[in-house]
């Protein structure tokens, strides 16, 4: 356990910075899913919204600094593959 306070304050800090990166990150994750059952499903429609909600979330995610931009680009990349392929 910590005995300096800047330490003490520097462990609160980064428990709230990596709960808050989880859930930017586990978000993306579930748009993935929504994203895939779209297609699963056929509508268009729903493909589209999907879509570009999942690439709304991906890019907050990276400007937040939770996913680094390539990372952010490639899982683009792999949903507009998959919107497409419907």
């Amino acid at each position: 356990m910590a005995n300096i306070a800047s330490q003490k304050k520097r462990i609160v800090r980064t428990e709230r910075e990596r709960v808050e990166n989880r859930r930017l990150t586990s978000t993306v994750k579930t748009h993935f899913r929504r994203l895939e059952e779209a297609v699963e499903g056929g509508d268009s429609g729903k493909i589209a919204e999907e879509h570009r909600l999942l690439v709304s979330k991906i890019d907050k995610a990276v400007s937040k600094g939770a996913l680094h931009r390539n990372n952010g680009a490639r899982k683009k990349a792999k949903a507009a593959r998959l919107a497409a392929s419907s």
